[in-house]
């Protein structure tokens, strides 16, 4: 099947956002704990939220935010 409106698959496009945020991730060295939680719900968040809407922009950046609070409430600071 030949995809001409979208030069990029959708399953292309998801999977490059879910590398990127893995590596985006490496960064968190210097981080507290709290934070690095923090950094990762958000970041699996939006790659699930993408994933469960179809890539909309809604559904990406509440999948971030879900996953933000909940990571950071998974180890908080004493």
């Amino acid at each position: 099947m030949k995809n001409f409106g979208n030069p990029v698959p959708k399953c292309l496009t998801q999977m490059g956002l879910g590398v990127m945020a893995i590596a985006l991730l490496g960064a968190c060295a210097g981080m507290s704990r709290q934070n690095q939680n923090t950094a990762i719900g958000a970041g699996v968040g939006a790659v699930g939220g993408a994933v469960l809407t179809g890539g909309s922009a809604v559904g990406t950046v509440g999948g971030a935010a879900i996953g933000g609070i909940i990571g950071n409430q998974i180890e908080p600071e004493k």
